[in-house]
């Protein structure tokens, strides 16, 4: 860091994340960028925050740990370490995900280049186990607003983006896709984002993820559309083209 600055904050939500949150967080201190990491448990009933404690204790740790005093779901967790931070970017990656070792590296300067609002890359699906599925998701080079509403090609770990823009929306709405409800909020002021088609996230395929439910995640993109306020003749139309596009996305 010069002078003390912070560049980049990451903001971490864990809910029992005591298999994978070491590896998650292994990832974030291997950045080559000045970062503070928060780490946001939400009322976990295992080792979890043990665990983050003891890299808290660690010599100029830039790892900070804050707990929650009653569950607030993954929307709220990340908001609190929005409202939390101090660096001009706001990076996300969940507990059971990691980065690749240049991503901020490469993404920071990416950001800028193009506007400096929100950036995203591609993500390689992995197993519960951290085994790679040899899936590789790519990613558009630049997404709108109309274009995200027919599939969300912005994956929630890869993003990196203004702590300024993060803090006029904020996360919402839980028992939907409450990050594609904010990155849909962004592009309809903000217009585009853009994406670096690279592999540099490594997603788990966790078992008991929402979005691994396919009914229920069918259910919450429609749930999403009729947020937004579109007609239901409309979000009808825009959800044919979100089940093909994840059709696509994950058998072809």
């Amino acid at each position: 860091m010069q002078n003390g600055e912070i560049e980049v904050s990451v903001i971490m939500p864990a809910y029992n994340a005591e298999k994978h949150i070491a590896r998650a967080i292994e990832s974030v201190l291997e950045q080559k960028a000045s970062l503070e990491l928060i780490v946001i448990d939400d009322c976990s009933t295992d080792k979890t925050a043990a665990i983050v404690e003891e890299y808290c204790r660690k010599k100029d740790s830039p790892v900070k740990l804050v707990l929650n005093q009653s569950r607030q779901g993954p929307a709220e967790a990340r908001n609190i370490g929005i409202r939390q931070a101090r660096g001009k970017y706001i990076a996300f990656l969940d507990a059971d995900d990691w980065w690749s070792q240049e991503k901020l590296q490469v993404q920071l300067p990416f950001l800028k280049a193009h506007g400096g609002i929100l950036c995203y890359t591609g993500r390689e699906l992995m197993h519960s186990d951290g085994s790679t599925t040899g899936r590789i998701v790519q990613v558009p080079e630049k997404v709108t607003y109309e274009m995200l509403l027919r599939t969300n090609s912005i994956p929630c770990s890869s993003v990196l983006m203004r702590t300024e823009v993060a803090r006029e929306f904020y996360m919402t709405h839980d028992e939907l896709h409450e990050d594609y409800i904010l990155w849909l909020k962004i592009l309809k002021k903000y217009k585009e984002a853009y994406g670096m088609n690279e592999p540099m996230l490594k997603s788990r395929l966790s078992e008991n993820g929402k979005s691994r439910n396919k009914l229920k995640s069918a259910r919450m993109q429609y749930g999403v559309y009729r947020l937004l306020g579109i007609g239901r003749w409309r979000a009808l139309g825009y959800f044919v083209q979100y089940a093909w596009n994840g059709i696509r996305k994950y058998y072809y």
